[in-house]
């Protein structure tokens, strides 16, 4: 037998054997959570700075105000957005490896349709809510031609359907780049703001152009790879085609969709619950606090991203099965040592980064803490619950028993204790939504 017929037979062995698959998996998971890891790193290091800025430049009413504009636009992109990424990697594997060009284009052009449906529903909705519930925000006259064109940037420069392209692509160290763009865009934009205009609409301003800058980076690093040509096609649009070649396609883009939705009442939802009955300088604490925690968040995202791929090539169960529960494990042992780390040096990181005001917020900071810790150890049910087409609306049904839970919980809590009443609802939240996926995972599985 010649070497090359050996080495044949090796790939084949490596491709069908349950261990190797396995092994290849994971390797491919760490490859592709190293990419991300580099990315958000520069973001974790660089937005301690910028943060600091506004947090020193403002006061911690006024940047309250801008953390209410801020995550008021952050909701209203996740709100409306169908995380077509998502579906990019869902349905254009199989596509991909048939070498099915022309059924990929038509897929890279339902999702963009997608993005550009949601930006236009979002920005009708900012019209018409600032008009309605501006100055319930705190957003004046001076401040809401800035909140407006914030707003309208935010949701123009979502970019889905380049993230999901690349990730389908498997070039994560190119998203990764371009993930960077925002951190050090922020980083030079808030210094430059803090010392020549260092107002709410500077920083929002500096923000904004930190989105433009990367959702362009996304889409040239398309053009250079060549998917772009995949766009340029007569039949540029054609819904029934793509739902007819992608079966379970729209169940699939409304469950996620809904899903995305429902990750808002851990994130930005709780910020404006706080800055709407409790006050703006609250919601400036609140945000801080909920800007460190969220790290943990962010970590569990790029590890459901980074596996999401992989488990979406998976069809057996014992691999799947295998895979699920190191990552358990990893994420487990990860949030074990992240949550000691805060207890330890919260309080301090709080003064440090925004000032001695914001150390009232080191038991806020505990509670979302550890809210994020479940969130990281739970991720890998998500995933593979997603993976599975009809999964994602097991993860809907879930998430939205845990939304119901963390608001009366929220009822409960925040006329006694305040801000750490929210922060325990969203903790309370977690905790119930990881119940639920463990009930109703056996049953995706199974499929």
């Amino acid at each position: 037998m010649s070497i090359g017929d050996r080495l044949s037979r090796l790939r084949a062995l490596s491709f069908r054997g349950r261990p190797l698959r396995l092994q290849g998996a994971m390797g491919a998971v760490a490859r592709n959570l190293g990419w991300l890891l580099a990315s958000r790193g520069v973001v974790a290091v660089l937005s301690l700075f910028y943060i600091g800025f506004a947090t020193r430049s403002l006061g911690v009413k006024d940047f309250g105000r801008f953390a209410l504009v801020s995550g008021a636009s952050q909701a209203l992109a996740t709100l409306v957005a169908f995380q077509t990424w998502q579906i990019i990697v869902r349905y254009g594997i199989e596509a991909q490896a048939q070498g099915d060009t022309a059924r990929l284009g038509r897929l890279f052009r339902t999702c963009a349709v997608l993005d550009l449906a949601s930006a236009t529903l979002g920005i009708a909705m900012a019209v018409a809510i600032l008009e309605l519930w501006g100055e319930a925000f705190g957003i004046g006259p001076t401040l809401l031609r800035a909140t407006l064109i914030f707003t309208v940037t935010q949701l123009l420069t979502i970019r889905s359907t380049p993230t999901g392209i690349l990730r389908l692509r498997d070039r994560f160290s190119s998203a990764a780049i371009a993930d960077s763009v925002t951190p050090v865009m922020r980083f030079v934009g808030a210094a430059v703001v803090m010392w020549f205009h260092p107002t709410v609409q500077g920083f929002l301003l500096a923000w904004g152009l930190a989105e433009l800058a990367t959702a362009m980076t996304y889409w040239a690093l398309i053009i250079r790879d060549g998917d772009w040509r995949l766009f340029a096609a007569r039949d540029w649009f054609d819904w029934r085609r793509v739902a007819a070649e992608n079966p379970g396609f729209v169940r699939f883009a409304l469950s996620i969709n809904a899903n995305s939705t429902l990750n808002l009442s851990s994130k930005q939802v709780p910020l404006l619950v706080i800055g709407a009955f409790v006050g703006t300088s609250s919601a400036g604490i609140f945000r801080l606090t909920a800007q460190l925690a969220q790290a943990l968040a962010k970590l569990s995202q790029m590890l459901s991203r980074a596996a999401f791929a992989e488990v979406v090539r998976m069809v057996e169960r014992a691999t799947i099965m295998r895979l699920l529960r190191r990552m358990a494990l990893g994420s487990a042992l990860g949030s074990l040592v992240i949550m000691a780390v805060v207890v330890a040096i919260g309080r301090q990181a709080l003064e440090t980064i925004g000032g001695p005001g914001f150390g009232v917020g080191y038991p806020v900071l505990i509670a979302l803490s550890a809210a994020g810790c479940v969130e990281l150890t739970i991720v890998g049910l998500e995933t593979v619950m997603t993976a599975n087409g009809r999964g994602a609306h097991d993860v809907f049904v879930a998430r939205s028993v845990s939304v119901a839970i963390m608001a009366v919980a929220a009822w409960a809590l925040i006329p006694v204790l305040s801000s750490l009443g929210m922060a325990l609802a969203v903790l309370i939240g977690s905790l119930s939504a990881g119940l639920m996926l463990m009930i109703r995972l056996p049953r995706v599985i199974a499929r």
